[in-house]
């Protein structure tokens, strides 16, 4: 399984927000510099994110966009079906095409399949933005305070 560009610039322009919480609303601009995407490309992106409630827009001279809910309430997996679509390793096992395969009533790797994609999902659901901005400020000394 390998995310596209859509998945992991996604991740990185919603990690963007979130590293930015607090701050009002970020102009695309300002996050497409940032993380060295493509502002139309980022407004694709966003479009679909907006869309799912995921983020929220501001309009006028000081708009931009925001996270819809706290970075403690959007997880990876959150953003990646958003804009990749269900995580699977193989079409057999996606939900909605339970049952398609001619062979599924027979097919052991079908089962492997889905505690793959079920493993896949739980590691996805299971880390959230606003880990990632921790683990973020951790590795850059960003928001701790020494005293001599």
């Amino acid at each position: 399984m390998k995310l596209s560009t859509k998945g992991r610039y996604g991740v990185r322009a919603m990690f963007d927000l979130a590293m930015h919480e607090g701050e009002g609303a970020i102009a695309l601009k300002s996050i497409a510099q940032r993380e060295g995407i493509s502002e139309k490309y980022l407004e694709h992106l966003f479009a679909s994110l907006k869309k799912a409630g995921l983020i929220s827009s501001v309009r006028g001279a000081q708009g931009g966009y925001r996270l819809a809910r706290s970075p403690e309430d959007i997880t990876l997996g959150d953003i990646i079906r958003v804009l990749e679509g269900p995580v699977a390793p193989t079409d057999c096992v996606v939900d909605e095409s339970r049952g398609q395969c001619s062979r599924s009533s027979e097919c052991v790797m079908r089962s492997i399949w889905g505690r793959i994609r079920d493993e896949v999902n739980a590691i996805l659901d299971d880390i959230t933005l606003q880990q990632i901005v921790e683990e973020q400020r951790k590795l850059t000394g960003e928001g701790y305070m020494y005293y001599i």
